[in-house]
């Protein structure tokens, strides 16, 4: 695991030392060497085990840590992130009432199914077209009121038996790191104004045609691979979308 003399003594094609070790320090996660939640190594038994500087380790755990991968705790240690409620809402879930501060939305499953990929699905999640994806229906609300109707489609053969375990929980990115080693670490959106289809109208209890904010999002592992595609119609009566940019 020692980098190399020349990866110690340069950047290979403009790749920043530091940069070196996040990659295999995440390769940790991604492979499950480490676990959510598991404290890692101190900075020096790092540095000593791949031969590089601390303050190298340093700043690759700092990215990590920025990258909300690590969580620092005073006179604690260096813990790897877990892919609870109140993480994921302000790293991935956006919406909040116009009258509110933010809160976790509850959900209610319309629908969970297996089927075949179709041109868009294998497009979106870089897979073969007609290999088996898993589709999750589901309305969220917030403070009891329906906000979304959501579309999530993940490839069966990450995700096997989804569709008929026990009941799909509310937070699905816990699941995934949990149950299948897959976290997410980070994802790309599109968002665009339209009228509200009528299947998704009575879900939301609108009228059909409303408008409302297609989220068009595809979530990435920690491998760079897309491992869900969600497309999300959200209410924008009583609603917003909200991105800190920091």
């Amino acid at each position: 695991m020692t980098l190399t003399r020349t990866e110690k003594e340069r950047s290979v094609g403009f790749h920043p030392l530091y940069r070196q070790v996040k990659e295999r320090l995440v390769s940790r996660i991604a492979t499950g060497a480490w676990q959510p939640g598991q404290i890692i190594p101190s900075e020096f038994q790092i540095a000593d085990e791949l031969g590089v500087s601390q303050g190298t380790v340093r700043k690759a755990l700092d990215e990590m840590t920025a990258d909300r991968l690590l969580v620092r705790r005073q006179g604690r240690g260096t813990f790897v992130a877990a892919h609870d409620e109140a993480r994921i809402l302000f790293q991935f879930f956006k919406l909040t009432r116009d009258d509110g501060g933010r809160e976790f939305p509850d959900s209610e499953i319309v629908a969970v199914e297996q089927t075949k990929a179709t041109d868009e699905m294998s497009e979106k999640l870089a897979i073969a077209t007609a290999d088996d994806v898993i589709v999750v229906k589901r309305v969220r609300s917030l403070s009891g009121e329906k906000a979304v109707s959501e579309r999530i489609v993940i490839p069966a053969a990450r995700f096997p038996e989804l569709d008929t375990a026990e009941p799909v929980p509310n937070n699905l990115y816990g699941l995934y790191a949990e149950r299948y080693g897959v976290t997410i670490a980070q994802a790309t959106e599109t968002l665009k104004a339209i009228a509200c289809p009528p299947d998704d109208a009575a879900l939301l209890g609108i009228k059909s045609g409303t408008p409302v904010l297609a989220i068009d999002r595809t979530g990435i592992d920690l491998s760079g691979r897309p491992v869900e595609w969600r497309f999300s119609l959200c209410r924008t009566d009583k609603f917003h979308y909200l991105s800190d940019l920091k």
